[in-house]
Order: structure tokens, then sequence, then C-alpha cells
């Protein structure tokens, strides 16, 4: 079956890191979510690609996730070429999603930018219908990128209300005890001297605050948004 929203990350964790909130929220209201890990994750320093498996089948269950796949693709060895854009397409005609949710392309780690620049050419590959791959022609009708713990000067398109998801994220992203116990830092979160609990709680707040609430996810389109009632737009201007 189709999902509505499809998160796509290089790394099980990454999607709990970074739009959880956003994904919970979205099976809350009745959408059917998925998520595609690139890789297993087996280059990373802690733990094992198995153990982090079975961490991921335990955060997918909390944020109601109603699939979550893996690509197969080598860990920290991520490319766009020929190959791998097969394989990313036959994976969006799976899931044949509205709305897909990348990394922003920008970042420290090579496999995120990759995977967001691969993701992406795969979503247009995928609505080719004589694009030799599995599955039927399907393109998404909206990209969105992620942008938590970004350092650049870009401003969200728009702030995800994710307060009343919040404690579920945390749940969800507390299942990687492998990754994340006694961290102070993972991908694209910057150490400050806080456990990396701490840090995404800091991170949330913020964006949380752009918005007026509590806790928020942000994310970035290249498209401008429209609006049908500038009388009904929310937060404060003073």
């Amino acid at each position: 079956m189709s999902v509505d929203l499809l998160a796509v990350a290089a790394h099980r964790d990454d999607v709990e890191l970074t739009c959880a909130g956003t994904l919970i929220r979205a099976a809350d209201a009745g959408y059917r979510t998925g998520i595609l890990d690139l890789t297993a994750g087996e280059s990373g320093t802690r733990g094992s690609a198995a153990l982090r498996g079975e961490e991921a089948e335990r955060a997918a269950r909390i944020m109601g996730v109603a699939e979550r796949r893996n690509g197969g693709l080598p860990d920290a060895h991520i490319q766009n070429t020929e190959e791998t854009r097969r394989i990313v397409v036959e994976q969006i005609r799976h899931f044949a999603p509205r709305v897909v949710i990348l990394p922003f392309p920008v970042g420290r780690h090579p496999d995120h930018r990759l995977a967001s620049e691969l993701t992406r050419d795969a979503c247009f590959l995928a609505g080719l219908a004589r694009y030799e791959a599995a599955g039927a022609p399907h393109r998404p009708h909206k990209i969105l990128y992620a942008l938590a713990y970004r350092e650049d000067p870009v401003k969200p398109t728009f702030v995800v209300d994710v307060s009343e998801q919040f404690a579920r994220k945390m749940e969800a992203i507390r299942c990687y005890a492998s990754q994340f116990d006694g961290a102070k830092a993972a991908g694209e979160i910057f150490p400050t001297g806080q456990d990396l609990y701490a840090l995404v709680e800091t991170q949330s707040r913020h964006y949380g605050s752009l918005i007026r609430r509590a806790h928020g996810e942000p994310f970035f389109t290249h498209e401008t948004v429209r609006v049908d009632d500038v009388l009904a737009l929310d937060v404060q201007s003073m």
C-alpha cells in the first residue's frame, strides 16, 4: 500500500532526530507514513548494524510508521550513480508517497548530502514511464527538506508544531541507546557540553519559539508557499 508521507534518510536514527514529530503528527491525523533508511549504518562508530536495526524497528512502532525499509546502500559510501538511482527509484515506486522529506542538501556528513541529491533525482526519475526499474511510475507531489540542527543562515519555510508529539519523539530517539546514551554529538548535531538528548530538546524549543509554540520541527521548500486567507495567518508579529 502507498503512503502519504515518506521520510528518507542516510542512516537509521536520522529520521528520528530530524522529523519524527512530524511523522507522528501525520500518523495521529490518520495518514500513512513510511521511512526509507538508505544504509544499515554498518560504518557507525557505536553499536552494530544488527543492533541498530532492532532499535529502528522499535522506534518505528513508537512513531506509528506503516512501513520502514532499508535501501541496502553502503554506509559512508553513498554515491549518486545510475545503479543507486535505480535502487531508490524502485523504493519510491514501492511507497508511492505524495510528500517526501529529505535531508537538507548541505551537511558535514557526506552521506547526508548525497542522500538528499540522490533521492531528489530518484523522485523525478520514478515518474518516467520508460525508466527501467521495477514498479509502476510515480512522482511525489512535494519534496520537503528537514532543517533541524542547521547552523547556516537558512530560514525555515515553515515549522511544524510538534508540542503534543515531542514526548513520543524523544521516546523514539531513546530507542537508539547504542548510538546516543552518553553521546554529546551525532550527525549534524555539534557538541555543546550537553548530552545529546538535551541538545535535541534545546533545538526543538528554539524552533517552537519561532511559531510561538513549545516545540517545533523546521522545513525548507524551494517553492513559495501559497496562502488562501491572509486573515487566517498564525504566529504573532508584534
